[in-house]
Parts: C-alpha cells; structure tokens; sequence
C-alpha cells in the first residue's frame, strides 16, 4: 500500500468518526432537552440545545420563568463517571449570561455529581 493511499484510508476513518459522532451529537441533544426540559419544568423551558461530546461541552437556550429574554447556558467542561451500574455526571466549569444564574452555578452545580438515566452515559461520553 502507498503512503498516500495509506493517508487517504486514515484520513477517510478519521472523517467517519467524526460523522458518526456529530450524528450521535445531534441525537443525544434532542433526547436530551426533552429529559432537561421535563427536569426544570417548574424553572422554564430549554429552547436548545447542543451537545459536543468531543469537547465535552454543551451549549443551552433557555426561556426561564421571570425573564424576558433568552438565557444562554455553557457548561464549557464536563466529566461522566462511571460508579458499579451507575453514571454520573459532573460540571467542572460553566457560564451563564445572568450574572445571579452563574452564581448559582458556581455554588450548587459545579463539582457535584448528578446521576444520568442509562441513554445519557453513552450519548455524552
């Protein structure tokens, strides 16, 4: 086999895995918002959602109750911890555009471990 031919084959997977990834992408942040928008019900609704599970990294719109305009939330790190049958998990770092939602945050979301239904381990590992 040549070397270019080699490359091309290489290059040809590398680009398949990036489609299948993109693609499972697009398919867990769809399941996803359903599941967050049942789980925050009370609080208001995500308007979208993206999952990068290459960067570990999710991007939400969200309407919340008492606000007039669009709150965007980046969870710009996170972890999925595997513990016996269970997963969880867990934001390392995140940002908001509501300076009181990004204090919020900081104090009762970051570093603590939340369990995820048995689709989410996959969809965002």
């Amino acid at each position: 086999m040549t070397h270019s031919l080699c490359a091309w084959r290489i290059t040809g997977i590398l680009r398949s895995d990036a489609v299948i990834r993109a693609a499972k992408d697009i398919i867990s942040s769809k399941a996803a918002k359903a599941w967050l928008n049942n789980f925050i019900a009370r609080y208001g609704e995500v308007r979208e959602l993206k999952i990068d599970s290459k960067r570990k990294r999710i991007d939400l719109t969200c309407i919340l109750n008492g606000e007039t305009d669009p709150v965007r939330v980046t969870i710009i790190k996170y972890e999925v911890e595997n513990d016996g049958e269970k997963t969880f998990f867990k934001v390392i770092d995140s940002s908001a555009t509501r300076p009181w939602l990004q204090s919020v945050m900081r104090d009762h979301l970051h570093g603590r471990r939340f369990e995820l239904p048995k689709w989410a381990s996959t969809a965002l590992g």
